[in-house]
């Protein structure tokens, strides 16, 4: 456990001393909070993110633009890692990747197709109770399609699509997001996720601070009037060139 631990810490600490190349413009918005936007990383573009959510469970994700248009990246979580828990477990890591198949015009948002396999809300059963499981409160987004573009008022942007947990056509759910930029330095996020009945759908709210134009720090809570199931995330997230 502790060669796990310092693997982990590592890998968390690595965007600190990793030094940012000049080139193209980032993109901090290929994410709302849990939805994914049409927006992509440039060719040779990094983007590092650490969520600390429920349970002092922190996450690291990495993504890469590989090609234009296309990104690949994986993800890999502590559960309990923050706290006095004598019972860290480090998770398995996820993979996600995303292809911007059309850039958007005048009428036409933008299109992207991808595949999510993170998972949140680790240790719960089916009954929705934390109870130390090897279960997961959400299932992870899967294959997905997403559309983008900006509505109604400048800085106002909408991004809607479906998606299918583990490619089960028979688990189709829809997502629906907005994020608003009401000054330079902050983003305002709202999104329903996971839109297939009342009780499975999720919403979540938060706001977007730009610490510098390749760094973010976002505050939200998730599951909003879920009772115990709600749960408050800090994540912070840096984007660079390699």
């Amino acid at each position: 456990m502790k060669k796990f631990l310092t693997l982990f810490v590592s890998y968390v600490l690595f965007p600190a001393v990793l030094c940012a190349a000049v080139g193209d413009p980032v993109s901090l918005e290929t994410n709302i909070l849990d939805i994914p936007t049409a927006d992509v990383l440039d060719h040779y573009q990094a983007s590092f993110s650490t969520r600390a959510y429920d349970h002092g469970t922190v996450m690291e994700t990495i993504d890469f633009g590989v090609y234009p248009r296309i990104n690949l990246g994986f993800s890999l979580a502590a559960h309990e890692l923050i706290g006095s828990s004598d019972s860290v477990r480090v998770l398995n890591p996820d993979f996600q990747a995303k292809w911007k198949i059309y850039d958007g015009s005048l009428y036409l948002p933008a299109i992207a197709i991808g595949y999510d396999g993170r998972r949140y809300g680790y240790g719960y059963d089916s009954n929705r109770r934390y109870t130390r499981t090897k279960k997961y409160l959400d299932d992870r987004k899967g294959g997905y399609l997403t559309f983008s573009r900006e509505i109604i008022v400048p800085g106002l942007n909408a991004s809607i699509g479906g998606n299918f947990s583990d490619f089960d056509f028979d688990r189709l759910y829809g997502f629906f997001g907005l994020f608003y930029r009401i000054t330079d330095y902050i983003n305002i996020l709202a999104e329903w996720d996971n839109i297939r009945n009342v009780r499975d759908s999720r919403a979540n709210v938060g706001m977007r601070f730009y610490l510098h134009p390749s760094l973010a720090l976002d505050g939200a809570v998730r599951r909003i009037g879920r009772g115990d199931e709600s749960e408050r995330i800090l994540q912070i997230r840096y984007v660079t060139n390699f």
